[in-house]
């Protein structure tokens, strides 16, 4: 925008003289000029107007992702819901291990990403920080 208002030759003395030029560089932009990063050279605007769009009072699905990521050297795997930080604790025998957390709400799979193992189920308590493994600390007897 900077490189095109500096182009133009007419230069603004005023604000509004300035907000009539963006917003003329703003409507070539969006609607007009094609994008090579957008499927078929879209326009942003024809994009935009594409998507479905949310609206207040409709029914929302439930939240699934599908996430990657490697076990730590403790035996944990860390996920963010709702803006907070939670330690899930998987086990120190997995350290190392990546793992695929397959999350749907608050159910939460963590699998073997190598081998499809279920590694640990768990049911996610927002309001905890640290979701223990449930098992006793130390060596499992056998």
């Amino acid at each position: 925008m900077k490189k095109w208002l500096r182009a133009q030759p007419e230069q603004p003395a005023t604000v509004q003289a300035l907000q009539t030029l963006i917003d003329e560089f703003r409507d070539e932009y969006n609607n007009r000029r094609p994008h090579r990063s957008l499927p078929h050279r879209a326009t942003p605007a024809t994009a935009y107007t594409a998507r479905p769009k949310a609206a207040p009072g409709t029914p929302t699905a439930t939240h699934e992702r599908v996430r990657t990521d490697k076990i730590d050297k403790s035996g944990v795997v860390t996920l963010r819901h709702h803006g907070r930080l939670h330690h899930i604790g998987v086990g120190r025998p997995y350290a190392g291990t990546y793992v695929l957390l397959l999350v749907q709400d608050l159910e939460i799979r963590i699998i073997n990403a190598a081998t499809g193992e279920i590694l640990r189920e768990l049911t996610l308590d927002p309001t905890r920080d640290y979701q223990p493994t449930g098992r006793k600390p130390g060596p499992q007897k056998q």
